[in-house]
């Protein structure tokens, strides 16, 4: 199963691009919900799963525990 992180924005913030992240999540395929359960904007940036854990900005712990527990 293919997975990409996907931004959260602080509150107010617009998924613009250059806008600053809050923290990343993880979510399956390409939808918007995060493995953690939160809903994320369906225009909020995105990179590739293979950039886990080397973001400057934070990244969800629950959503890395089920994304370490998904892939192999």
């Amino acid at each position: 199963m293919r997975h990409e992180m996907r931004a959260e924005y602080a509150p107010g913030a617009e998924a613009t691009a250059g806008a600053p992240v809050k923290i990343w999540h993880m979510v399956r395929g390409e939808t918007t919900t995060a493995l953690c359960g939160r809903s994320l904007g369906d225009r909020a940036a995105t990179q590739s799963e293979d950039l886990w854990g080397s973001t400057t900005e934070p990244f969800c712990h629950s959503c890395g525990a089920v994304y370490l527990r998904e892939v192999p």
